[in-house]
């Protein structure tokens, strides 16, 4: 085994900013570095496949007829481990392949294969290369770049996902944060889209080994099913994952063996890793139960999974240790909603209440403009309104009181006037 470039280490750091000076943090690959292995050693490395349930699961489903898109750097679909596994791809980056099976982007060319291939890897033989955790799952491919030469990243994100949905994604794959908590509008409408169409989307939570010490979007995202990382003991790593209180379950992040363009293999760590074997247990529940919406495969996935302390959801944990095995086998009656929570809800309350603030601004922008004269006047006549809107219900009221009072006083003066004058006259 020899050491991988350093360069990977700081993958999860690209695009600091947007290409063209936007003010805010687009996505990112979320990978730490690997290292190059034997090839006999493969299979024997993939510790996981018993620890966390998933070769039990396989008596049940390997995750035929489901469908995972990859939205990454691009998947080498001529890979030993992939052969077959890649039935659909696109480019969203300009400089890829049409296909999305051209590896992309200058910092993390391989790291979408290696993740395509934890998901759903054939192995290249009985007993060798990288398996993945639904091998018989379908694998589509949306190739990203990210960079300052690079097309807009969450312009890419976005048309990926959507891209995804239309092309038959059941699940979907995101090993890629923006570092930071919130996202751009046209993430709304992208992953709205997805969960309107009842696609599962599960999201890296992101690595502290790469500067990424809080879970960033899309892991972030109501109804999107974030994942950490745990080392082999099955403690939170350190270096390979964020925290949280959106973390879901846990899975995996250090000490994995993936694929790499050519047809070669790594050692590895990251969240991007954890994120599709889960993405795969995903798939192994959707291939065992058809009939599950997406809200049950992410119940399925939260409540089957193994607790790790006493507090649940922890904030570092989440619900737990992912377990396939229950995941797929456990009786469980359907949810009405996700539990994860409802991005289109979240629209509702969140950028009506920011569209409000914008509404309200802009009216009393063009009032003001509207009016001529001196500006301050406009800013007393725009101070002055809510009283007067205060005081107008009991214009009316006043009104009649004060006619009435006029009434009395009027009368008792003529009275008054009348009284005097025959007082005189007699």
């Amino acid at each position: 085994m020899r050491s991988r470039p350093a360069r990977l280490v700081a993958a999860g750091l690209l695009l600091a900013a947007i290409v063209g000076a936007a003010p805010a943090v687009p996505a990112s690959v979320a990978v730490a570095a690997p290292g190059i292995l034997a090839t006999d050693a493969v299979r024997d490395r993939q510790y996981w496949l018993d620890e966390y349930g998933i070769r039990a699961a396989w008596a049940v489903t390997r995750g035929a007829g489901v469908t995972i898109a990859i939205i990454d750097s691009g998947v080498d679909a001529t890979h030993p481990d992939l052969r077959g596994a890649v039935v659909d791809g696109v480019d969203l980056s300009g400089v890829g392949s049409a296909d999305g099976t051209r590896p992309v982007g200058s910092d993390a060319p391989d790291h979408g294969t290696m993740v395509a291939s934890l998901a759903a890897g054939r192995g290249s033989a009985p007993g060798d290369g990288v398996i993945g955790a639904a091998p018989e799952a379908d694998l589509i491919s949306a190739s990203l770049a990210f960079g300052p030469e690079q097309r807009d990243g969450d312009a890419q994100v976005a048309e990926a996902v959507r891209w995804a949905v239309d092309a038959g994604a059941d699940v979907i794959s995101l090993s890629l944060t923006r570092n930071t908590l919130s996202w751009p509008e046209s993430w709304d409408d992208a992953f709205g889209y997805a969960e309107a169409n009842d696609v599962v989307v599960i999201a890296a939570a992101g690595n502290r080994g790469s500067g990424t010490e809080q879970v960033g979007a899309p892991a972030t995202i109501p109804g999107v099913l974030a994942v950490g990382g745990v080392d082999r003991r099955g403690i939170a790593s350190d270096s390979a994952s964020a925290q949280g209180i959106s973390i879901a379950v846990m899975a995996p992040s250090e000490q994995l063996v993936g694929a790499v363009p050519g047809g070669g293999h790594v050692i590895w760590q990251g969240t991007s890793g954890a994120t599709p074997i889960v993405a795969g247990i995903a798939a192994l529940i959707r291939s065992a139960h058809p009939e599950a919406t997406a809200a049950d495969v992410v119940a399925r996935l939260i409540g089957t999974a193994r607790p790790v302390t006493a507090t649940v959801p922890d904030p570092l944990y989440g619900y737990g240790l992912v377990d396939a095995a229950a995941a797929v086998r456990a009786d469980l009656a359907p949810v009405a909603e996700n539990p994860l929570g409802s991005l289109a809800e979240w629209i509702s309350l969140n950028r009506r209440a920011d569209a409000e603030v914008r509404t309200i601004r802009i009216e009393g922008a063009r009032e003001a403009v509207g009016r001529a004269g001196h500006p301050g006047l406009a800013r007393i006549g725009e101070a002055v309104r809510p009283v007067v809107a205060a005081i107008a219900p009991l214009a009316t009221v006043g009104a009649a009181v004060l006619g009435g009072s006029l009434l009395v006083i009027a009368t008792v003066s003529l009275g008054s006037a009348r009284f005097g004058r025959r007082s005189r006259a007699g």
